[in-house]
């Protein structure tokens, strides 16, 4: 699931920025926390490490949504 997942994100990677409009918005910003998501619970043994790459694969993912 967690391949599918990205292959998926790739494909549309251009297509949710904040610029093109609330629902695609919406979208990335879920895309976004879903991936994090994914991130810790790979991780889950590791807490502080799963804490640490989640957080900042929201902060990055929701900063090139803003700036997209």
């Amino acid at each position: 699931m967690r391949i599918a997942w990205l292959a998926w994100l790739w494909r549309h990677f251009t297509e949710y920025g904040y610029s093109q409009g609330l629902l695609p918005a919406a979208i990335g910003t879920s895309a976004v926390l879903v991936t994090a998501a994914l991130v810790w619970f790979s991780l889950h043994r590791h807490r502080p490490l799963a804490v640490a790459l989640s957080g900042l694969v929201a902060a990055l993912g929701v900063g090139w949504l803003a700036f997209h």
